[in-house]
């Protein structure tokens, strides 16, 4: 038996979170006051990863973090919620990354320092915890600019260790939605995107059309936020409706679907039922602030599971 569930390589960064109503910037010197404002474990791979420990899978992380209190802070965090950081990189030469999440009700706009996001490597990955994972998940893939052209030979080298592999890219910042990405997708056994990300990736102008784009790929988990999510493995295609709950912050909302999603699929869980998890864990988490501080347990999600 592996030691553990996922293997989750990705960025790692806090957010510092403006909610209100009207939280625009408005530049010539103007100050605007903010209903509310948060420190949060950030970065779309944590979240995930968070989301994953708390419904029960066992969960290790590779990345790198600055020696600086930023790292320290979400490293902490990372293992308060029982993810296994030790092979986590801190880093002398970096300053750790960081996002201002500019949150509205509905929306959200995103402002990230990349810092030590960037930088990790191929060369940083020691293929020997292949051997203590069941599931290979990376996140971020156009944001882990040095690591973009091993990611193929990665995922191939996992599979031949007998990993199954996902991705979700999450959004392109250059907005070029290339970086090798098709290589990648060779290898990738459940592909999460969001629609807007998978229409920039296929270069379609519908959801059918990309669906069919990627028909290739086994199992695909859409995020169609307020809408719920689609899932399409082996030519069937199902849907399923978000919760009709009050929204508070919208952040991480995709990361806890993908979560909810794989937590299925390493159980054996058929697409339909997994999809449903995804979209109650996902609708689930936006009822506190910041991605994590809502997510929930899998009894609770559970309980919303219909």
């Amino acid at each position: 038996m592996s030691e553990f569930d996922l293997l989750v390589i990705g960025e790692i960064n806090p957010d510092l979170i403006l909610q209100g109503q009207d939280v625009t910037p408005a530049f010539g010197q103007a100050e605007k006051l903010v209903e509310n404002a948060a420190l949060t474990i950030g970065s779309s791979s944590v979240i995930f990863a968070c989301g994953a420990a708390r419904l029960g899978l066992k969960v290790v992380f590779v990345g790198i973090v600055g020696d600086d209190v930023f790292g320290h802070y979400m490293l902490n965090e990372m293992q308060k919620r029982g993810i296994d950081t030790n092979s986590c990189i801190i880093s002398k030469q970096e300053t750790t990354g960081f996002s201002v999440i500019l949150s509205q009700p509905q929306d959200r706009a995103i402002l990230t320092h990349a810092g030590s996001i960037a930088s990790l490597r191929y060369s940083d990955i020691d293929q020997a915890i292949f051997k203590q994972a069941r599931h290979l998940h990376l996140g971020s893939f156009f944001m882990l600019s040095q690591l973009q052209k091993d990611v193929p030979k990665l995922f191939s080298q996992a599979k031949a260790a007998g990993l199954s592999t996902s991705i979700d890219t999450n959004w392109d910042p250059k907005e070029l939605w290339d970086s090798g990405i098709a290589e990648v997708l060779k290898y990738t056994d459940v592909f999460l995107p969001n629609e807007a990300e998978l229409l920039n990736i296929s270069k379609k102008k519908t959801l059918e059309e990309a669906l069919e784009y990627f028909q290739a790929i086994p199992t695909l988990a859409v995020k169609l936020g307020s809408k719920g999510g689609l899932a399409k493995q082996e030519q069937q295609t199902f849907t399923a409706p978000s919760l009709a709950i009050n929204v508070v912050d919208t952040t991480g909302a995709g990361d806890t679907f993908d979560a909810g999603f794989l937590y299925g699929y390493l159980k054996g869980w058929d697409s339909e039922k997994s999809l449903k998890l995804a979209c109650v864990c996902g609708s689930l988490s936006t009822q506190g602030i910041g991605g994590t501080s809502a997510q929930p347990t899998l009894e609770e999600a559970l309980f919303n599971l219909t």
